[in-house]
Parts: C-alpha cells; structure tokens; sequence
C-alpha cells in the first residue's frame, strides 16, 4: 500500500507540473496583458507596469519564479482584483463542487434504476425508448441543453430563475443541465454491465435459493455491475469540471469556471494558473480515490 500511495503521489506531481508548464505556455502566447490593462497608456508606463508585474523577465525565468511559488503554496496576485489569485479560486471552489456533486447525484439515480430497469426488460419499449434517450442525450452538447432547459423553463414557462446561484429554484436548471450530460453514459454502462452480470452463475443460484429478484438485483448483481460504473464515474469527474466552465458562464454562476473564463478574456496569468493546477490536482485525486473504492468493491484486484 506504501508503494501505491508513492506511485500515485509521483503520478500526482507529473500531471500537476505538466498541467502548469503547458498552462503557462499558453497563456504567455496568447498576448500582453498590459496590453488590455492600458490600452491608451504611452509605452514607457507600460514597460514600468511589465517591469512591476515581473512580466519583462525571460519566459523560462518566470516559470522558476512561478513554480517556486506554487511549492510554498503562492500564486501570485491577480493582476485585474489585485488580490491573491488563490484566495479568489478557493472562494469560489465551493460553488462549482456543489454544481459538480450535485450534477453527479442526480445524473446516477437516473442512470441507475432506467440502466437496470432497460436491462431486465432487454428488447421491450421501454428498453428502445431508454435506448433512443440515451443517443438523444449524448448528441446534445452541454451549452445547448442550458439554453434550451433556460428558453422552456425560465423564458417560456417562467417556472425557474434565469441565473443566479442564491436560491434553490436557481440550482434546478445548471444541475439538470450537467446532469443530462452525463446520465447517458452512466446509463448505457450499468445496462450493458447488467445484461452480463444477471446470467452468471452465482445469480441464478440467488434466484434458485428463493430470494427475491429486487435482493438479487440491489444485493448481488448491482455490486459487480458497478465496478465499470466507478471507473466511469472518475473519468467523467474531468468532464464534470469543464462542463462546469461552460455552465457556469451560460447561467452567470459565481465559480471557479465564469473565473477562468474572464481570467483567460483578461489574460490574468495568475488566476488561470492557480485555477487550473487546482483543477487538475482535485482531478488526479478523484481518480486516486476511484482505484481505492475498486480495490474494496472487488477485493480480487491487486492495485499494482
């Protein structure tokens, strides 16, 4: 267990230090940020405004300066809310991980029963309609299901709130949005992990001994149906993150996602830099955690 947690913590680092260095490149290549800071501004300020934010140094120069910090937990200041870019990440971290878990929540108790129910009624309407949703959902790209969910809805019905995260009625649309986005897979797989599962021997021997069916499915069946599940569910977490970029800026919800996106618009380095690196060490630690919830879901398998 000793030699896992090292490999994955060496594994963390590489991702994380490869994140930061392309991250960094990017944004770097994409324009002056003083540019857009002091549009009217003569030369000579705009050189001493470089000079202040460290952005006349080297690239490789301000990389060492900027790995350095992130090792003693820094990133530096934003160069728009001339606050530490972190503190404006992990305000806003909270919102986006209830969008994100929420999303998650919803997505699996639609995917779970509809997958098993389409399973045991293989070849049925229900199955076919099941089936068609499934393709229905998967076509739809993110942004346009918020658009669609905010025209019925909020525009039309006027049911829900456009945007916003204050209220409850305003938490409906963003999560069914994401949720939507990832229901399709999660079905797809529990049905067809379902359908090699309920033939095995050791269900049948559950079904001669008198159990129930809804025992031999919960109880016996859905275990090993969820194996695929979880490994699933981690990949998707990335997903989750960057659809939540997407719906965030679509309802105007105050997360990490809407910062990154006006952070990249203004070219705030800093604030893209520790976003990102938070994001793919929060990532590389779900994945982390889905190897340790399959090695106690099927005890069988030898984490190497």
């Amino acid at each position: 267990m000793t030699l896992l947690l090292a490999r994955r913590l060496l594994r963390l680092l590489v991702v994380c230090v490869g994140v930061s260095l392309v991250t960094f490149a990017i944004l770097h290549a994409s324009g002056d940020p003083v540019a857009l800071m002091m549009p009217d501004a003569p030369e000579s300020e705009r050189a001493g405004l470089r000079q202040a934010l460290g952005l006349d140094d080297p690239l490789p120069a301000q990389f060492a300066r900027f790995a350095g910090n992130v090792a003693r937990g820094r990133f530096g200041d934003s160069f728009y809310h001339r606050e530490p870019a972190l503190g404006l990440v992990l305000a806003r971290m909270p919102t986006t991980l209830t969008l994100a878990l929420l999303a998650m929540a919803v997505a699996c108790a639609i995917a779970l029963p509809a997958g098993i129910a389409a399973a045991l009624r293989r070849g049925s309407a229900a199955d076919h309609a099941i089936t068609a949703a499934v393709l229905l959902g998967q076509s739809m790209p993110v942004f346009w299901t918020g658009i669609m969910l905010i025209l019925l809805f909020a525009v039309s019905w006027r049911l829900l709130p456009v945007s916003g995260w204050a209220t409850w009625a305003s938490v409906v649309l963003p999560v069914a949005t994401l949720a939507a986005a990832l229901a399709p897979l999660q079905l797809r797989i529990v049905r067809s992990s379902m359908l090699e599962v309920i033939g095995l021997d050791y269900v049948r021997t559950a079904r001669a001994k008198g159990l129930s069916e809804r025992r031999v499915i919960w109880r016996h069946a859905l275990r090993n149906t969820a194996l695929p599940l979880v490994t699933v569910l981690g990949l998707q977490f990335g997903f989750l993150l960057g659809g939540a970029v997407v719906t965030e800026t679509v309802f105007a919800i105050p997360g990490v996602g809407r910062l990154i996106v006006a952070a990249i618009g203004q070219l705030d380095f800093p604030v893209v830099q520790a976003a990102v690196f938070l994001l793919a060490m929060l990532i590389v630690l779900v994945n982390f955690a889905v190897d340790m919830l399959y090695a106690v879901l099927n005890p069988m398998i030898r984490m190497r």
